[in-house]
C-alpha cells in the first residue's frame, strides 16, 4: 500500500503568505509561457533564449573555447547568455560563440586565474562567516563577511582580498550571520530535529527516495512524517560539512508514491527534471516558514564557511530564507529542479543571502534521478542549433492549473512536508529540522 499522508498546513505557512503570494503572481501566470528562440543558428546577433536554454548553451561553450572561456551568466531582461572571453591569439573564439547565440564581452580575469584566487582564500581565510564564489557578472570573486567577522578576522580576510587585488576580488559586509536554516514549521523529524524534504526522486536501486539537506541526514538516520510518529524513511547518504550538503533519504515502504511535483499551496508545478543554475536567472523557492520566494542567482561554486564546517561547490542568491526553510527546492518556472536549501544570513523582511546544494550534482553523487529520469537536467541538447528551442528539460511542463488544485488542495490541508516537489522548505541543519509545511507535493504531503 502506497504511502500517501493527508498534509496538513500550519500556521508557519501562513506566516509567509505575503511573499508567497507576491511570487506565485510571478511565477503561476507565466508557467506554461514559451520565449523566443528568435534567430538563426549562424546569426551573429544574440538569441532569445530560455534560462534553462542558456544553461545548456553555456556548458557547450565552456568546453569549446578553451581557456578563453572565462564564465558566462544569464542577462534575464534581454533572455541573452553573455559569455565572457579572454582575449587571446584565437580571433575565432569569439565568433564560434556568436554563432552559437551568446553575446560576448571580452574580460580580464581568466577562469584559472578566478580559481586561483578562490583558492588562496581557502587557504589563508578560511574564516566561520565567510563566503566566496565567482561572479561572472563582474568578472570577480565576490567575498562576504558575515556580522561576526570583526576584530584579527576581519583584518586577515580584508589583508587576503586586499592582495589579490581589486581587480580580483571585492568584499561585502552581510549584516546577519551565516548559519544553516533550523526549525519552522512541519516537516519531516528525527532524532528529535525537523526538516524539510527536498525533491523526491528513485534511488539507484529503483525505489522511492527523496533529497534534502545533507546537515539534517547527518542529524539523524531514521525520518518520520510527523513529531514522535513511525519511521517513513532511513537515511541512506549525507553529505555535511565538506563537498555539498545533501542526504539521500530512501523510504521504507517500497510502494511508497513519490510524484515529482513541487506543492505551491492552491497549485502544484510539475518536476521534469534537473538543470544547472545559471547566473543571473530567476529562480523560486519554497520553504515552510516563509512559502514560496523568488529572486536571483548571484553565483557559482561558492564556499560557505558555517559554525559546523566550511561547505563547498554551493549556489549563492538573493533569494531570502529563514529558520525552518532548510532542506526546500529551489526550482525554475519552468519546472526544473535547481538546488537544495542549505543555509545564509538574514530572513525576508531585511533580505541577505542564501546558499543552495546543486541538485545536478546531488544527483550525480548518490546515483538518483529525479522527474523523466534526466538527472543532469534540462535538455540533452545543449547550446547550437537546439540552445534555443524547447529542448530545455522542463520546457512547458508545469503543474499548474487543475490538476495541482485536486492533489494539493489549499486549505488547511495544504501540504506540510509533502512530497514530491519537496518545497518541503525544512528547517534545517545541525538539528534538522526542516519544516515542510505546504511544499512539495509528494508522498509526505
Amino acid at each position: 500500500m502506497s504511502h500517501k499522508r493527508i498534509p496538513k498546513r500550519k500556521a508557519a505557512m501562513a506566516a509567509g503568505g505575503v511573499v508567497a503570494l507576491g511570487a506565485a503572481a510571478i511565477l503561476l501566470p507565466n508557467a506554461n509561457a514559451s520565449q523566443d528562440g528568435g534567430g538563426s543558428p549562424d546569426a551573429a546577433a544574440p538569441r532569445t533564449l530560455k534560462a534553462a536554454d542558456a544553461s545548456d548553451l553555456a556548458s557547450q561553450l565552456a568546453g569549446q573555447l578553451g581557456d578563453a572561456f572565462a564564465g558566462s551568466y544569464y542577462d534575464a531582461g534581454a533572455q541573452r547568455l553573455v559569455v565572457n572571453v579572454v582575449p587571446g591569439d584565437d580571433d575565432q573564439v569569439a565568433v564560434r560563440a556568436q554563432r552559437a547565440g551568446a553575446e560576448i564581452r571580452e574580460v580580464d580575469n581568466s577562469m584559472t586565474e578566478l580559481h586561483g584566487g578562490a583558492q588562496t582564500l581557502k587557504s589563508e581565510a578560511t574564516i566561520p562567516g565567510t563566503s566566496w564564489a565567482i561572479d561572472p557578472r563582474t568578472n570577480k570573486i565576490l567575498v562576504t563577511a558575515d556580522s561576526t567577522v570583526t576584530g584579527e578576522k576581519w583584518d586577515r580576510l580584508e589583508s587576503t582580498v586586499g592582495r589579490l587585488g581589486s581587480g580580483m576580488a571585492t568584499l561585502e559586509k552581510s549584516a546577519g550571520t551565516f548559519k544553516t536554516f533550523v526549525s519552522g514549521g512541519d516537516a519531516i523529524f528525527g532524532g528529535g530535529a525537523r526538516c524539510s524534504l527536498g525533491f523526491n526522486v528513485t534511488a539507484g536501486d529503483g525505489s522511492p527516495a527523496f533529497l534534502t539537506a545533507g546537515h539534517c541526514g547527518v542529524a539523524a538516520d531514521a525520518w518520520s512524517d510527523a513529531q514522535d510518529g513511525q519511521p517513513i524513511g532511513t537515511v541512506d547518504q549525507a553529505v555535511f560539512p565538506g563537498e555539498g550538503d545533501f542526504a539521500l533519504v530512501t523510504y521504507d515502504d517500497p510502494a511508497t508514491e513519490a510524484p515529482s511535483e513541487v506543492n505551491l499551496g492552491d497549485q502544484t508545478l510539475q518536476i521534469s527534471g534537473a538543470a544547472e543554475a545559471t547566473v543571473g536567472e530567476q529562480v523560486f523557492r519554497m520553504g515552510s516558514t516563509t512559502g514560496l520566494a523568488d529572486g536571483q542567482v548571484l553565483g557559482l561554486d561558492a564556499t560557505v564557511n558555517y559554525p559546523e564546517g566550511t561547505v563547498s561547490g554551493l549556489i549563492q542568491t538573493d533569494v531570502c530564507a529563514e529558520p525552518g526553510d532548510s532542506g526546500g527546492s529551489l526550482f525554475t518556472q519552468d519546472g526544473l529542479a535547481i538546488g537544495l536549501t542549505s543555509g545564509g544570513s538574514g530572513d525576508c523582511t531585511a533580505g541577505g543571502e542564501t546558499f543552495f546544494q546543486p541538485v545536478t550534482t546531488a544527483l550525480e553523487a548518490v546515483g538518483a534521478t529525479l522527474g523523466d529520469g534526466a538527472g543532469d537536467g534540462a535538455g540533452e541538447q545543449p547550446g547550437g542549433e537546439e540552445a534555443g528551442g524547447d529542448g530545455a528539460g522542463g520546457g512547458d511542463a508545469v503543474g499548474g492549473g487543475d490538476e495541482a488544485g485536486d492533489e494539493q488542495p489549499g486549505g488547511d490541508d495544504a501540504g506540510d512536508s509533502t512530497g514530491t516537489g519537496g518545497s518541503v522548505s525544512g528547517s534545517g541543519s545541525d538539528d534538522g529540522t526542516g519544516t515542510g509545511a505546504g511544499h512539495g507535493s509528494g508522498p509526505l504531503g
